[in-house]
């Protein structure tokens, strides 16, 4: 990590961005140096946050916000204090499409802790997240159809409120407010009435016009929806408030950006070239490319089209082959052997199944098994699940599986966004990121063998600095 002396000097301001993700919220301090804007420190922590979903059963997917925000103050305890008082603007990225209820005037309870003050949840409900599948096909094909460029999915934070509506309605009539997860933590630092979105995190709740950029209100009204729930709008990159508090430190009047999406926070970090793709491999998994200056997304979706095209910056437009199948198919697999295991009475870490798997798959060099790895379906196609085809003796050992299975995830984003339309848009080169790429050689080996361009590692994804940098740039 490089020292604040080193990139700016003692008095230097910094930039905090935080990024609140599925499983792990992230801080990062940001300070700028000879070369441009260089981590001065970082921090993440597990947020360990799965909750029970009582009423949608085993297809809903909650988190419980109170250990959401219990790492975000673990994360910012654990910052130097030095440079947390030099912090002059903070900048927040989390995981799009979720939605999280609240009391807009019991939203929080601000409390003294050893580095300042900190903000608690209060009347708070649990965070939906994007991987909440509560909404059935049948379910949402009996909604309104939206005036939107994207196609409406469960997990969806509009979707999430209409399942509400008619399964339960009177858990919304406790909440006044709504938004994504880190909507709400800008509300909370800001002491926003009334909360404030950006156009990136409004168009992945569906029933938003990216255009005109404004919801679908006469559309939503009509079926009953409660629109007093739905955030203002603003631009990405905007001021949404100052701090109310020296929250851990931080200085009272820190301005305090409008909440970013995560994958366009993630792209910002490390594209730099409009001729590079990324592929992202995390828990999901991405591949993105940036559309030209000018270019607008068609007015209706195509809802059998693999590609969605995201809201990014200045107006601009990222097209995007959106996986729900990354690291999380390889968890569900190591998860799986790891029960075969112990029913015959054995126990084995996961982390040693994971090394062990991985191990064996680099000595097998091909393999004729062929897997589709959608365990959890795609949003494009949310019944067509994973499948096992080509089955032969002689590729039944872990090394030959777990192959074909990093394979098939490699595969599948490229069945998504072929080859041939990468080179039509001008892609010379692809960046190769993500936790799930970084820890594991025979994805990138795959990803090398599948994609007929260069592929670069070593270029940080990290929506926590790709937060700070829009703050940053914008200072």
């Amino acid at each position: 990590m490089a020292g604040s002396e080193a990139a700016g000097g003692l008095g230097a301001t910094c930039v905090l961005g935080i990024d609140l993700g599925t499983t792990s919220v992230k801080a990062a301090l940001v300070v700028g140096g000879e070369r441009g804007q260089v981590v001065a420190e970082s921090c993440s922590r597990e947020t360990q946050a799965q909750a029970g979903s009582p009423g949608a059963g085993p297809q809903g997917m909650e988190q419980d916000v109170r250990k959401i925000i219990r790492a975000l103050n673990e994360c910012l305890a654990a910052l130097p204090q030095q440079q947390l008082q030099r912090v002059s603007h903070i900048g927040i990225s989390g995981q799009m499409h979720g939605i999280v209820f609240w009391k807009s005037d019991q939203g929080c309870k601000w409390t003294e802790s050893g580095t300042g003050p900190t903000f608690e949840p209060e009347e708070v409900s649990n965070l939906i997240t994007w991987q909440d599948g509560r909404c059935s096909p049948g379910f949402l094909s009996s909604l309104p159809q939206p005036q939107s460029h994207t196609s409406l999915a469960t997990g969806f934070g509009c979707a999430t409120v209409y399942w509400y509506l008619k399964k339960s309605p009177d858990f919304l009539k406790s909440y006044d407010a709504a938004g994504t997860i880190h909507d709400y933590v800008v509300a909370m630092l800001c002491d926003l009435r009334k909360p404030l979105m950006s156009v990136q995190n409004a168009a992945s709740w569906g029933y938003f016009n990216s255009r005109s950029k404004s919801w679908n209100i006469d559309i939503l009204k009509k079926s009953g929806f409660p629109v007093h729930l739905l955030p203002e709008v603003g631009d990405p990159g905007s001021i949404a408030g100052r701090t109310i508090y020296a929250w851990h430190g931080i200085p009272k009047g820190a301005e305090v950006g409008i909440a970013l999406g995560d994958l366009q926070c993630s792209v910002y970090s490390c594209l730099t070239e409009r001729t590079d793709a990324v592929l992202n491999i995390s828990t999901s998994a991405q591949l993105t490319i940036s559309m030209p200056p000018g270019f607008q997304p068609p007015e209706k979706p195509d809802p059998f089209s693999a590609v969605t095209y995201f809201p990014y910056f200045n107006d601009n437009y990222l097209a995007v082959a959106a996986s729900l199948n990354g690291g999380n198919v390889l968890a569900t697999f190591v998860d799986m052997v790891a029960q075969w295991t112990a029913e015959l009475g054995l126990e084995v870490q996961e982390t040693t199944i994971y090394t062990k798997i991985i191990k064996a798959a680099l000595a097998q060099n091909n393999s004729k098994l062929s897997i589709h790895p959608t365990v959890f379906g795609e949003r494009h196609m949310p019944e067509q699940l994973a499948s096992v085809t080509n089955i032969s003796v002689s590729d039944l050992s872990l090394g030959y599986v777990t192959r074909a299975l990093c394979r098939g995830i490699i595969e599948n984003l490229h069945s998504m966004l072929p080859s041939e339309r990468l080179t039509e848009t001008g892609v010379r080169r692809i960046l190769g990121t993500g936790s799930a790429l970084a820890r594991n050689e025979v994805l990138r080996q795959e990803a090398e063998r599948i994609f007929p361009f260069p592929v670069i590692y070593g270029k940080d994804v990290d929506a926590a600095v790709g937060a700070a940098m829009v703050m940053f740039h914008r200072k």
